[in-house]
């Protein structure tokens, strides 16, 4: 036997400890540099400064094998999607070179800007794997600039939908479909950038499988693939036993449908058993008129979430993780909303109140090991139209942090992104650079935070001054109404407010609103502060 024979594995035999850790990270190496390439090569400040994206491996079927740890929406959702695109493509329709791309928040995706990328990895003609990448694009069309319209009341006018498709055919561009895209979109060129960052960052992950499986032979790679989603299962398993068993109902409240002011309740029940979880979200209210509503894969991807928050953070992100868990929602709810919903703000909103919600029913039975509420929006604002010196269109895409909910041991974090976000910041020098905007505040809310024993998050101020022309401002947020609750006695964090200037005049505007602005006039977004833990000494 030559030396090289004996350092590859033998694909009968089982992975002992050291090999299922050496295949774990070089697998999650690879989406990672999957996810740094993109971000390197990508054309807009969304996904270049604030890395709004997401990459994972899987394999032909579907399963998740590694994820990059990105965005926990993006990755909780990413293997519905995969799976349920190639299910409708067809896996057996795929070539070498082949590429994919889908937008379709109805297959498990979260909304229109989100266009997953999905690259097939042959060996031949044998199909070894799947990389795909998940970036938020700075338009897709639609009736607001920013492809974020709070008041849609259809899909239809979000922007443009894409079934699973060909963007490239046997290593030749599909020129037509992607004529077809451009030409729907505001930022044609930051599309077209963004699009090809998306897909070289693919290649780049599939010539790192070829040169693991070079390594390990496709036997080895197969079967290394199976235990770590067996060894994830087991993983999950054992942490959820460790948790109390119990059973748990809250209900929280989105305050705005993006069309009207309205208290619309999510309503989870959570019931914990040996180390099993079943999670019911069926009794929360239909879907709505507004771009609220949500897929079922967001809600599944807030229950991941929760799960690793609580039990261990530290568990593998692949299949085995959500075995032991069931999660029932009700078709055409506002958390597994039907055609044809407008979904725009339910990632950016929804999700993080159903995270509170679930939050809400664990701590009922698991009570010291949850924080209280945090900002409980993404807080995303974009501002768009065409710029007067240049003639082109822009689009401004940013979600803003805010005060982190206290935890039972320690303060929570000021100005920060929570839960199911985990986006930068764009750096005010890059705002002022690429757009008609002037940043005139960035700072800490001071005072904003709910007190306690140990006291919530801050949460952030920013203002911007559009310098000139005219632009669509779409503002998002949550929390307007009443800030964040506390726990164990802790004070709410204080409510988000956003102001508008214009006229000579400043007023507050709603948690979901459009503005029209001139130039000169200007935004404001104070975000929530996260609620307190437990009572002030």
């Amino acid at each position: 036997m030559t030396v090289q024979e004996l350092l590859v594995p033998d694909p009968t035999q089982t992975l002992n400890a050291v090999d299922l850790e050496i295949a774990r990270n070089r697998l999650e190496s690879i989406a990672e540099e999957v996810g740094m390439a993109l971000i390197r090569t990508s054309y807009s400040p969304n996904i270049k400064d604030r890395r709004d994206c997401s990459a994972g491996l899987y394999r032909p079927n579907g399963h998740l094998i590694a994820q990059a740890e990105h965005i926990p929406l993006h990755l909780g959702l990413m293997p519905t999607l995969i799976r349920r695109a190639l299910e409708e493509f067809g896996a057996d329709r795929l070539r070498p070179g082949d590429v994919l791309i889908t937008n379709n928040p109805y297959l498990g995706g979260s909304h229109l800007p989100d266009t997953c990328v999905i690259t097939p990895v042959f060996r031949g003609q044998e199909l070894l794997a799947v990389v795909a990448n998940m970036a938020h694009h700075v338009d897709v069309g639609g009736i607001t600039p920013g492809s974020m319209a709070t008041h849609a009341t259809e899909i239809f006018q979000e922007g443009l939908r894409i079934p699973p498709i060909r963007l490239i055919s046997e290593g030749e561009m599909c020129e037509d479909i992607l004529a077809l895209m451009l030409t729907n979109v505001r930022t044609a060129d930051k599309t077209r950038g963004d699009l090809m960052a998306q897909v070289s960052a693919n290649r780049l992950g599939a010539r790192r499988v070829l040169e693991l499986v070079e390594d390990w032979g496709s036997g080895h790679f197969s079967a290394a693939t199976d235990a770590l989603i067996e060894y994830a299962e087991r993983r999950t398993r054992a942490a959820l036993a460790s948790l109390p068993d119990g059973r748990g109902r809250f209900v929280d409240y989105l305050e705005h449908d993006g069309v009207r002011k309205i208290q619309i309740p999510i309503i989870a029940t959570v019931e914990k058993i040996g180390d099993e979880l079943r999670v019911d979200l069926s009794e929360t209210a239909d879907q709505v008129r507004g771009a609220m509503n949500c897929s079922y894969a967001v809600a599944e991807a807030c229950v991941a979430y929760v799960v690793k928050l609580l039990a261990d953070p530290t568990l593998p992100s692949n299949a085995g993780l959500m075995a032991p868990i069931t999660v029932t929602t009700r078709p055409g709810s506002l958390v597994s909303a039907v055609f044809p919903a407008p979904v725009a703000n339910g990632n950016t909103q929804t999700s993080q109140r159903i995270v509170d919600v679930l939050l809400g029913a664990f701590h009922s039975f698991a009570p010291g090991i949850v924080p209280a509420a945090s900002s409980g929006s993404m807080s995303i604002l974009t501002v768009g139209g065409q710029d007067d010196v240049t003639g082109r269109y822009f689009s401004y895409v940013e979600t803003y942090g805010g005060g982190q909910g206290a935890l039972p041991s320690q303060a929570g974090a000021d100005a920060t992104h929570t839960h199911m976000t985990n986006t930068r910041n764009t750096p005010c020098e890059v705002i002022e650079r690429e757009y008609p905007l002037r940043v005139e505040r960035y700072a800490v809310a001071r005072g904003t935070g709910g007190n306690g024993r140990h006291r919530g998050g801050d949460g952030l101020i920013r203002e911007l001054t559009l310098t000139r022309g005219r632009a669509t401002a779409v503002v998002a947020t949550g929390r307007v109404a009443e800030g964040p609750w506390g726990l164990e006695g802790g004070s709410p964090g204080h409510p988000a407010v956003v102001r508008l200037a214009a006229d000579g005049k400043v007023r507050e505007l709603e948690a979901m609103s459009t503005s029209e602005l001139t130039s000169g006039d200007g935004l404001s977004i104070q975000t929530a502060g996260g609620g307190g833990y437990g009572p002030e000494l």
